[in-house]
């Protein structure tokens, strides 16, 4: 048995935990030969592989993996055409796997990636193809539903909350008689949960974030300078968290407001940025304010560093279970995680349709969205938390992380 694993979409801190998975179960049942597709689907069309074997047969480089941010294998934002009138695209894929003997295919991403596990599975039963298809989700965005969470995010919410405690600590130093307000953007275009993540900054050494505003509720402008102005009068510092995808009733992005010609990629999706910056702006203009904008842009998907231990080892199981399931002859679906105990904390894996999880977006319960929609309430803390637990130090070479690098991306 031969089998490839893909990496798609933007990358986490630990979506090569999840490819370590795979790669160390594929070993231990046997598999002859790991294939890697160097820039997802994209590059597979393409005869793009590399071979896995040569980096990690020594057991210390799969160590030297799950430290290392990004895409190993290099990512992608293809998008995979309708199968109707583009057979000729699916059989490429076939044509491609038969060439070098390859059963299953797996992919790690989120929603779009989902979705190209699906239609390669669905062009396979109907053609009476024997090749499987398995599905690892991966996404800081949390936002693929049935599993209880997506690997990534663990590690996402971990440094939003540790970088906002840090700059709350910073912006609470300075006494002033008039408050900086410091308004903080992060990822989310339409589900909320990276932001919501700023709510775990709150401690008894922390005072937490004045206002987080969410996409899943919409934005007023009237409302927002109204508690700024507020705040303004009771505080000497005022630190704000901001979704880059907070929007206007009529559905308008806020950062449309500064700029209309929005960059749309291969899945139709706005390209966010400058929301942070458009609401500093607008604060400074109508209060006179001192204000600064912090965009954590990748930084927050970057960072393994400062990843979650809890979300590494779940990152690997969802490798390995998907792994498992395919090899005992499952496809077109993909690995789940199912939350079997609160306190303590317990998790388990399954697999699940992937019909009924691509292009299907989860977004944060409103009813875990404070009354005056700008906070959270303690069932999102009760949920989040534990998926923030542990640390896996880094490999330090000369004062800095060591990463494992895969030649093939430069040649």
């Amino acid at each position: 048995m031969n089998i490839v694993v893909g990496q798609s979409g933007g990358p986490t801190a630990v979506i090569n935990s999840s490819i370590a998975g795979v790669y160390a179960q594929a070993k231990k049942l046997g598999v002859e030969h790991v294939y890697g597709m160097v820039h997802g689907i994209e590059g597979f069309l393409e005869d793009k592989l590399c071979d896995m074997d040569s980096y990690f047969s020594d057991p210390i480089n799969i160590e030297l993996l799950k430290r290392t941010p990004s895409a190993f294998l290099g990512s992608c934002r293809f998008k995979m055409p309708k199968i109707e009138g583009h057979e000729d695209v699916y059989d490429k894929v076939f044509e491609i796997m038969e060439k070098h003997n390859i059963d299953i295919l797996f992919y790690a991403g989120g929603n779009d990636s989902m979705d190209t596990v699906k239609m390669l599975s669905d062009y396979a039963a109907a053609h009476g193809k024997k090749q499987r298809f398995m599905g690892v989700p991966k996404t800081i965005d949390n936002d693929l539903p049935i599993t209880d969470h997506c690997p990534g995010y663990g590690s996402a919410a971990k440094y939003i909350a540790t970088s906002i405690k840090e700059v709350i600590r910073d912006n609470e130093s300075f006494g002033a008689k008039k408050p900086t307000v410091c308004i903080i953007e992060i990822m989310g275009r339409n589900a909320g949960w990276l932001t919501a993540a700023a709510a775990l900054a709150k401690g008894d050494d922390c005072s937490g974030c004045d206002a987080i505003y969410l996409p899943e509720v919409d934005f007023n402008m009237d409302e927002f300078m109204a508690t700024v102005k507020d705040l303004s009068v009771r505080k000497s510092s005022v630190v704000i968290a901001v979704s880059e995808g907070v929007h206007l009733a009529d559905g308008k992005y806020v950062c449309e407001l500064a700029n209309e010609n929005v960059a749309v990629d291969a899945f139709g999706h706005k390209q966010m940025s400058g929301t942070a910056a458009f609401l500093a702006q607008a604060v400074a203009a109508e209060t006179g304010l001192k204000t600064r904008a912090i965009e954590l842009s990748t930084l927050q998907r970057a960072a393994t560093h400062l990843a979650s231990l809890t979300d590494i080892n779940e990152a690997f199981q969802s490798g390995a279970d998907a792994m498992q399931a395919a090899y005992d002859g499952h496809t077109g679906e993909m690995v789940i995680f199912k939350r079997d105990s609160q306190n303590p904390y317990e998790c388990g894996t399954a697999t699940y349709d992937i019909h009924e999880i691509a292009n299907v977006e989860k977004k944060v319960p409103l009813e875990w969205i404070t009354a005056d929609k700008k906070g959270l309430t303690q069932e999102y803390i009760n949920y989040a938390r534990p998926l923030i637990m542990g640390e896996l130090t880094p490999v330090f070479v000369d004062g800095l992380p060591r990463h494992i690098v895969m030649k093939e991306l430069f040649d």
